[in-house]
């Protein structure tokens, strides 16, 4: 026993793709190393245009709307994943990376069956054929981030190579679209998740400290100023 057994291993970030029918995982994919920083980005649905229609500019927003959301604010993520074989030593890799990469890459292909089936039905005459559906995507960042995403992004830089030209190494930049109750059907199990997700985040903000008026400088007279 090392003097470190009692450790606990960190745990892994990654994506687990789900039937979205049944719910029953279809892959997990663990990456490799946790990215060192994450690029998180939400953009509010407001209910408004944005502009002042009053006095003070030419903009063409509703002033009864200014407070109001249309729906759940549009998230994105983005971050940087690295690939080593070489630090995996005790694993055999004839192929290199190559397999981790095509895993990562098939998340945005469909399959030869599935575009075989609909060059199929196009030359059988079928008038509308419907979009190939890929399999639910979610992107885990521990226990208390789970949310189902779509790939918008995902660009690889291949920096070194075994003698049979296998990339060993590779940097991959990785963009997410959070999927919201906007993007999914009523009852879908993504949107169901998405529910979990914003869920999650209310009981976390519950959990943060307030503070007083006096810690801003301000009292009860400054918020109500104003008011007849």
């Amino acid at each position: 026993m090392t003097r470190y057994a009692n450790i606990p291993k960190p745990i892994r970030s990654g994506i687990v793709l789900v039937d979205p029918e049944l719910g029953t995982p279809q892959r997990v994919i663990v990456l490799q190393f946790n990215p060192d920083t994450l690029e998180r980005s939400l953009s509010p649905q407001t209910a408004g245009s944005g502009g002042d229609s009053g006095g003070g500019g030419a903009g063409s927003g509703d002033r009864n709307e200014a407070l109001r959301l249309k729906g759940p604010a549009a998230e994105t993520w983005k971050f940087t994943a690295e690939i080593d074989a070489t630090d995996q030593f005790e694993i055999a890799a004839p192929d290199g990376i190559h397999p981790q990469l095509a895993v990562l890459e098939m998340l945005v292909q469909p399959t030869p069956a599935q575009l075989r089936e609909a060059s199929r039905q196009s030359k059988k005459g079928t008038i509308e054929i419907s979009p190939i559906e890929m399999p639910l995507t979610l992107f885990t960042w521990g226990s208390k981030r789970v949310m189902p995403v779509r790939l918008t992004e995902l660009s690889i830089n291949e920096s070194a190579f075994d003698v049979n030209l296998n990339p060993i190494r590779a940097s991959l930049s990785i963009g997410l679209k959070v999927l919201t109750v906007s993007d999914l059907p009523m009852g879908h199990r993504g949107a169901e998740l998405y529910y979990a997700h914003l869920a999650q985040k209310e009981r976390l903000a519950g959990a943060a400290r307030t503070a007083g008026l006096g810690t801003l400088g301000l009292n009860s007279g400054h918020i109500g100023a104003g008011r007849s």
